[in-house]
């Protein structure tokens, strides 16, 4: 075998190895990305459930702020008169 066949071989095998290797490390970090994904889905879901909870609660509190106060200017009235 020539000198010059080894090379050519030698480049072919280098940059096969190279290419199946660069191939199975950007899987690995496609997967691992899917996976972030996923569990960041998962954060903004909880969070937003948390966010609707509290909105909830304010609205109700809100609500029960506005009928004491009715109340208490109701009772005032009555009394002033």
């Amino acid at each position: 075998m020539s000198t010059a066949s080894r090379v050519v071989l030698g480049l072919s095998v280098l940059l096969t190895v190279g290419t199946v290797a660069g191939v199975h490390i950007r899987q690995k970090w496609d997967r691992q990305r899917l996976r972030e994904g996923v569990l960041r889905d998962v954060e903004r879901v909880e969070r937003k459930l948390e966010n609707q909870r509290a909105l909830e609660e304010q609205i109700r509190l809100t609500t029960e702020l506005v009928a004491r106060r009715e109340r208490r200017e109701a009772g005032e009235t009555v009394r002033g008169t």
